[in-house]
């Protein structure tokens, strides 16, 4: 689950993380967590939408690409945000509305951005995904395939950026995930309750410790959180120097081949996490190495049922793997 994260957040382009386990493991506390963990991320000032003054214009919003050309040079640095959606939430709470004390008080129609706004060039986290009401699915749908949200409501039509990393989580038990938003996810990981007892003791005591006294605890990690950052900020900065071999890409279509999936985003996803998974350890090619070890995440939840076969997704992707490496 952690290394699904943090290869979401070196390249934004593999298309974000859905986590299924069981309750009481950590899901939300890690995916929130990463917050702290991302470098700081420059922003044009005065912007609702954060935009980033090195984008081409094309890319800002209406507020910026108004501006004069040396907008660049008003910037400030703000933290990566993530946003929670949470599960009761209105449309207009989502994907913004008429701002109605505006509209009563001054007789103006103006915007208020909503929750994609502000998860824009960050992370939109939605707890227990799979419960997710089916016009906030289909909401989301339109903006992740576009990168753009449009609001054409009560004499608004407004359109702005909105391209963030969707992160999900929730327990299958609850309930399926909608097969449009699962192909969304590029990363899918399970998570278990650990089952040998070191772990389970070594992972209660940290949370004990962590409720006693948060400051030291925090002040005892916040070296290993420093180590990471630099390692995000320096992945990021050289992701485009990663070279992807042809023979690699050729690996990723046989896979998806064998395994049957449906359209081209598994090796786009195989693509893009591998040469996000080698960025992250200061590799200039992406290796077959790279590849097995993003593959299962993500592949399994690319996967068509097949009736005749009873084995789980992993079990296939780990059975694909092993007949095209170690044939």
């Amino acid at each position: 689950m952690k290394l699904a994260l943090l290869i979401a957040a070196v390249d934004h382009s593999v298309g974000g993380v859905l986590v299924f386990g069981d309750r009481g493991t950590g899901k939300s506390t890690a995916i929130r967590a990463l917050a702290a963990l991302m470098p700081k991320m420059s922003i044009v000032a005065g912007c609702p939408y954060h935009c980033d003054p090195d984008t081409d214009r094309p890319m800002l919003c209406e507020h910026c690409d108004g501006k004069p050309s040396d907008t660049a040079a008003k910037t400030r640095s703000v933290p990566v945000p993530v946003v929670d959606l949470p599960l009761g939430a209105t449309e207009d709470r989502v994907i913004g509305a008429l701002d109605l004390e505006r509209a009563l008080s001054q007789g103006e129609k103006a915007f208020e951005p909503g929750l994609l706004a502000r998860a824009h060039r960050g992370f939109l986290y939605i707890d227990e995904v799979n419960l997710l009401e089916d016009h906030l699915v289909d909401a989301l749908l339109d903006v992740a395939a576009s990168g753009e949200n449009v609001v054409e409501r009560e004499g608004l039509s407004i359109r702005h950026p909105a391209r963030f990393v969707l992160v999900g989580s929730g327990n299958p038990e609850e309930g399926e995930l909608r097969p449009q938003l699962l192909d969304r996810f590029g990363l899918s990981v399970e998570v278990t309750t650990p089952e040998d007892l070191d772990t389970r003791v070594q992972i209660v005591t940290s949370r004990d410790t962590f409720e006693r006294d948060n400051r030291a605890f925090m002040d005892k990690w916040k070296r290993k959180d420093g180590q990471v950052r630099r390692r995000l900020a320096k992945a990021r900065e050289h992701l485009d120097d990663v070279e992807v071999p042809p023979e690699i890409v050729e690996l990723a279509a046989q896979l998806c081949m064998s395994l049957g999936t449906d359209g081209l985003r598994g090796e786009l996803t195989l693509i893009r996490a591998s040469r996000a998974l080698a960025s992250l350890e200061g590799k200039t090619a992406v290796t077959d190495q790279h590849l097995r070890r993003v593959a299962p995440s993500a592949l399994r939840h690319r996967l068509r049922r097949d009736p005749l076969d009873e084995s789980g997704s992993s079990t296939r992707v780990d059975r694909a793997l092993a007949e095209l490496f170690d044939a």
